[in-house]
């Protein structure tokens, strides 16, 4: 274990959130919330000193391997999460510390779940920071790390592939600095049209920035307590079009951005995204049109708002889709389950791991019936790896494994079925709301400081995809000479 890089890096990632705490310093002043201002202004000196005397010295040795890049990518989430957490107890805002560390875990990590029943109460400088959160923890703090820090050699792509999601993650270009300098670029281009359609659409300024931050990082947090419902139907239609955007594979735009829209169009996990999608969002609407009535392209665009809320794990809520039918709630539910694409800002198992698993699942029959044919997996004309094939089925084994223990241990409140497995499917797939008393127009403040945790590490083990909390965790992960 090379701890010093762990040390340095770490140094440089609570330098790095100190730096973004100008941000809430600055829309307190513009707000003249001098008690705000006066928190935010010390948080980001004593961080900024903090994380520059961590990262004076760098290592003598800086070369590592996939087990640092797991430690890394954890211990970086665990640290933000909880430095992150100091001003809204500072400001008395929300001064439980349990409270406030699930709230910002749950900004990092783009759940979207919340403690808070009327956000709008919230200082606009805790409010701003909070949505912010979403923005930085949708591309993922590391990658921002490796697009700023002079180039490093290869084993960069280590700390890129254990904090990005889905089941392998390359290089779109030779350089790891240059594919980090992509990602964000792709990502602030995106989120910054998303602004200025929102302002079209006589969204607040304010409001405007908030919200596209957390389209950006299909995190979800509202500013309103209604979420996205106060807001005309313009601005719903075009959030719920970025969400989608944003729950896509960034691969995709970075093939249409160098003229190869064929190869785009071609990416079997980006069809079967969107498939899914309109498929599942025409069903919902017939569902709700042939049981309640009314216009039916209101409810169209009512359904498919919510259907891209829940698939890219984003959680803005325009209805209370816990009162909707039973089938059109079981088919959200799916949504739940499957996410949004890999090597996007989404959560969820992610589409090309349900179509590995299909697959999977299609091959071993046919050997059954033909044992001496042997079929191979491939993806995008690609054949899939073993190695591949076994990291994506030890991720359903530990996926299992974490949400069985986490329901066990949350049930401890006593509270009902639904409400308790889906607490937990929401933390865990990084989506906000779930059902019963954590529906779209509640909140997690129900549960004891218990659950809390363990829906808080629920929320950093859905974000960094299970594995690095696990090696994380080990003791063997410790030990110099293991």
């Amino acid at each position: 274990m090379n701890y010093g890089i762990i040390r340095y890096i770490i140094g440089k990632v609570i330098e790095i959130e100190g730096l973004f705490m100008a941000i809430p310093v600055i829309t307190s002043l513009i707000y003249k919330e001098w008690k705000g201002f006066a928190v935010y202004a010390i948080c980001m000196i004593l961080l900024f000193v903090i994380g520059a005397i961590v990262a004076a010295k760098e290592p003598e040795k800086k070369t590592f391997y996939a087990r640092e890049g797991y430690v890394l990518a954890a211990m970086a989430w665990i640290v933000m999460s909880i430095l992150g957490a100091i001003p809204f107890v500072a400001t008395g805002e929300i001064p439980s510390v349990v409270d406030a560390v699930f709230e910002i875990t749950s900004g990092f990590t783009t759940t979207g779940a919340s403690i808070l029943s009327d956000p709008s109460k919230l200082m606009r400088c805790n409010l701003l920071w909070r949505s912010f959160s979403h923005w930085i923890g949708g591309m993922g703090v590391l990658v921002f790390l490796l697009a700023m820090l002079p180039a490093g050699g290869g084993e960069s792509l280590y700390i890129m592939r254990a904090e990005s999601t889905g089941p392998s993650v390359g290089k779109i270009v030779p350089r790891i600095k240059q594919t980090s300098k992509i990602l964000y670029g792709i990502y602030t281009g995106l989120t910054f049209i998303l602004l200025i359609l929102l302002i079209i659409g006589k969204m607040p300024v304010f409001d405007a920035i908030c919200i596209a931050m957390g389209t950006a990082g299909t995190g979800g947090f509202g500013v309103l307590s209604d979420s996205m419902a106060g807001y005309g139907v313009y601005n719903q239609v075009v959030v719920t079009i970025f969400m989608l955007l944003f729950g896509a594979n960034f691969g995709f735009y970075y093939l249409l951005i160098i003229r190869k829209a064929k190869d785009a169009f071609k990416m079997e996990e980006v069809r079967g995204y969107v498939a899914i999608y309109a498929v599942i969002t025409v069903l919902i609407t017939l569902n709700l049109w042939s049981s309640r009535g009314g216009n039916f392209f209101g409810q169209l665009q009512q359904a498919a708002f919510q259907t891209s809320s829940v698939m890219t794990t984003t959680g803005f809520a325009t209805q209370d889709f816990d009162m909707w039918p039973v089938f059109s709630k079981v088919l959200m539910g799916v949504l739940m389950f499957i996410g949004a694409c890999t090597g996007s800002t989404a959560g969820g198992i992610k589409v090309s791991r349900v179509i590995i698993y299909i697959k999977g699942i299609a091959k071993e029959i046919a050997e059954q019936v033909h044992p001496k044919r042997i079929k191979v997996i491939c993806m995008d004309k690609k054949r899939i790896s073993d190695e591949t094939l076994r990291a994506v089925y030890i991720y359903l084994a530990l996926y299992t494994s974490i949400m069985i223990i986490s329901i066990i241990a949350v049930a401890l409140d006593g509270y009902d079925w639904e409400t308790t497995f889906s607490s937990v499917l929401a933390t865990l797939n990084n989506i906000g709301p779930g059902f019963g008393k954590v529906g779209p127009t509640c909140n997690f403040s129900i549960f004891s400081p218990l659950s809390k945790a363990v829906l808080t590490l629920d929320m950093l083990a859905g974000r960094l995809e299970l594995i690095p909390l696990f090696i994380f965790m080990m003791p063997d992960t410790w030990r110099r000479n293991s």
